[in-house]
């Protein structure tokens, strides 16, 4: 008889007052915020000056007489472009594509006819129509190399030399280090963990960095932290319905696991490269692909760790491992060098994230099992040592990174 009214109790009032019943408080919250927008919550606004938040994004030089400033709204009025000064000089003639009038959450790039001087730094200020200044700077005056074929391949050359042929030589030290025993395999799966923990502290502080520069609107911290934590959770779902009916995912899938993170982070790399490049930094720009490439050949060990204890994989899939850990680096220098911006990378920094958050899980459940399976303590020695020395080594190389 419980059960009859559990049953009845459970669709009882199930039509359209039912809906109806959901609906309403929604309703009244759409009530509520149209009064607020209205009557400004009974607080008058008038005679107030506008809030006006200008972020300027990037300053481009794409030639040898005009200066481009890509600027975005974040405030909660228009802003209204009056004046353009560069080095204290008024400038007339700036050109904006839609009118002088930014609407709120609005992007612009403002074309200043300027013929400005290579080397030589440059401070630029917007003056709106209230008398608000907005400052911009280019602290080294160098031609932005425009889209072409010959930039393009040339981009891809440095992702290349960064992310790509690191990792493959990385992954060239395979068969030594199959023949380091069992303790030694556990060693380099713990040195595995304490690269990827590197990666992700290091990924993480650049996301918030990034998130710091952008307009306060889009709540940057949060959002990075947030996209992080949901790419995480997501792919560690995703992992369980594909690992439904088996007893443990294959040691070659976590190595493209672990590639794929590493992937992501590459891709921060290169977009640190090719934004250095397109803002006319070349010296930066080399100094960080030696520095990146160094750091990167260590990955490749990080990668082949899983699959030690197994057979021997085809060269197509160590091809293919390169590829995936590598061949972000070559994206993110093309997407910075010719479209760069401080959003999309903290969001790919953020995913990067989650994603090698969630191959820490799995390598550590490796070891994990692996103790098991022999009753040694999973903070064995080899372990800890392995762990400590990934972070070190990830801490040496990050040095000849550090401008």
């Amino acid at each position: 008889m419980e059960r009859d009214l559990a049953v009845g109790t459970k669709h009882k009032g199930r039509g359209p007052g039912w809906v109806i019943l959901g609906l309403l408080p929604l309703l009244g919250l759409g009530v509520l915020l149209a009064f607020i927008v209205l009557n400004g919550a009974g607080v008058a606004r008038d005679g107030l000056p506008p809030v006006e938040d200008l972020t300027v994004e990037r300053v481009a030089l794409p030639t040898e007489n005009e200066l481009v400033v890509k600027v975005t709204n974040g405030g909660p009025d228009p802003v209204t472009i009056a004046q353009v000064s560069v080095n204290d000089a008024l400038i007339s003639g700036f050109q904006m594509e839609s009118g002088t009038r930014i609407p709120r959450l609005g992007s612009a790039d403002i074309t200043i006819p300027y013929t400005w001087v290579e080397g030589e730094v440059y401070a630029i200020t917007l003056i709106s129509s209230t008398g608000t200044t907005f400052e911009a700077e280019v602290p080294v005056a160098v031609l932005t190399p425009g889209f072409s074929g010959a930039t393009l391949l040339q981009y891809a050359l440095i992702g290349f030399y960064v992310g790509v042929v690191p990792v493959s030589l990385g992954l060239l030290w395979y068969p030594f280090l199959r023949r380091v025993g069992a303790s030694g395999m556990n060693f380099i799966l713990a040195l595995t963990v304490g690269l990827l923990v590197w990666l992700v502290v290091d990924g993480l502080l650049e996301a918030v960095e990034l998130a710091g520069q952008l307009p306060g609107v889009f709540s940057g911290v949060p959002m990075v932290l947030l996209v992080a934590l949901l790419t995480l959770l997501g792919l560690l779902g995703t992992e369980r319905l594909f690992r439904r009916g088996r007893e443990e995912a294959s040691r070659l899938g976590t190595s493209y696991r672990i590639a794929s993170g590493i992937g992501l982070h590459n891709l921060g790399e290169g977009l640190a490269i090719g934004a250095a490049f397109a803002l006319g930094e070349a010296a930066l720009g080399t100094f960080l692909i030696i520095g990146f490439t160094l750091h990167n050949i260590t990955e490749g060990v990080g990668i082949a760790a899983p699959i030690l204890k197994e057979r021997r994989p085809s060269l197509w899939h160590f091809a293919g491992l390169a590829l995936i850990g590598g061949g972000p680096a070559i994206v993110g220098t093309w997407i910075a060098g010719f479209a760069y911006s401080n959003l999309l990378s903290a969001l790919f920094l953020a995913i990067g994230v989650g994603a090698i958050l969630q191959v820490i899980y799995e390598v550590s459940r490796l070891l994990l099992k692996d103790s098991e399976r022999t009753k040694a303590p999973a903070l064995s020695a080899p372990n800890l040592g392995g762990f400590a020395a990934g972070i070190a080594v990830m801490y040496v190389t990050a040095l000849l990174v550090s401008v």
